[in-house]
């Protein structure tokens, strides 16, 4: 009868310990950490040219252990700076409540700043001009739910000022095409406007709204005389985009006027030289900021960093037009296209 009794007691304490282990188990399954650590990022391209920053950002997210399909999902938006997308898919990310939205460029940021107010969601902004766009408090402290990486738009004009200079030292009148409805210009062309005045340098603004502007522009100037020597681009999304970029190379081209400022190749057309950010590597300094940001720290209390620039220089377009790069310049080059 003991034995009878002692197993039946231990068949009771194995279903005991079987049922205790199931419902931590079950429990287990139903969320607690591992949900907690499934992050939903939103991503808003705002430009196609800057994809690599997207590329960058989720490559170095999975270097800092964010597995997709594991533990984070990104959600993807991509437009060509478009005012109405970027209305359109921020209130998208609202909506879905992502837990974190990576960004760019600055027009992008500023609509996400608007867009994310009274929530909680941090905004991580990359390619962004943070001069005179009221978008952060200060660079320690950016303040509400923002941070990321500065772009350092007007140091980049006058050094694409500089660049150009350097390599046609007789210029003495720049034209300067620029979208006119976008922010990131003006704090460049303040910076610009006495720098250019102290190196004796005259420069006449054609800034332009849409794409049919500026090809007016220039074909205004087909029919009258040329009173310039050389097309400056600035840090903006005319000088980047396929169709208003071709407007301006083959004008250069014809009348054999230097382009320079943003490098550019499309179609056959390449502009000679460009000052600027690598946008991969910025996505990778972005994804440093957004895991610290999802670790616990506050978006409006991280500080901001800023890109450094880099000189890229199209030799084999420079042989092309018979343009003498100087050695001082090519010295300066990180990436020499032949």
């Amino acid at each position: 009868m003991k034995s009878t009794k002692k197993s039946k007691n231990w068949k009771q304490i194995l279903a005991l310990t079987l049922a205790i282990t199931m419902i931590f188990v079950l429990s287990g399954c139903k969320g607690g950490d591992a949900k907690q650590n499934e992050f939903r990022v939103g991503i808003l391209s705002g430009l196609d040219y800057l994809y690599d920053t997207a590329e960058g950002f989720m490559s170095e997210m999975t270097k800092l252990g964010y597995i997709e399909g594991q533990n984070i999902t990104y959600e993807i938006l991509r437009t060509n700076s478009d005012f109405n997308d970027y209305k359109t898919f921020s209130k998208k990310f609202v909506e879905d409540k992502v837990d974190l939205i990576f960004c760019y460029p600055t027009e992008a940021a500023l609509e996400l700043k608007e867009a994310t107010k009274g929530t909680d969601i941090p905004v991580i902004f990359a390619i962004t001009n943070i001069e005179d766009t009221d978008l952060v408090n200060s660079v320690r402290e950016p303040g509400g739910n923002l941070t990321g990486v500065r772009y350092p738009g007007p140091d980049m004009a006058l050094k694409r000022f500089d660049i150009m200079l350097e390599i046609f030292p007789d210029i003495k009148i720049m034209l300067l095409p620029y979208s006119s409805d976008y922010p990131v210009c003006y704090p460049q062309l303040e910076a610009l406007r006495p720098y250019a005045q102290n190196a004796g340098i005259t420069l006449i603004e054609a800034p332009a709204q849409t794409p049919q502007d500026l090809e007016n522009i220039f074909k205004e100037y087909e029919t009258k005389e040329i009173d310039f020597d050389a097309i400056l681009s600035i840090a903006e999304v005319f000088s980047v985009t396929p169709d208003t970029f071709l407007t301006m190379i083959k004008f250069a081209n014809r009348h054999d006027i230097p382009m320079g400022g943003a490098l550019m190749e499309y179609d056959g057309y390449s502009s000679l030289f460009g000052v600027n950010i690598n946008p991969y590597v910025t996505g990778q300094k972005s994804a440093v900021i957004a895991n610290q940001v999802l670790k616990g720290e506050k978006a409006g209390t991280t500080p901001v960093v800023s890109d450094e620039s880099f000189i890229q220089i199209n030799f084999k377009e420079a042989q092309k037009r018979n343009v003498d790069i100087p050695e001082s310049v090519l010295n300066q080059a990180s990436e020499i296209i032949r």
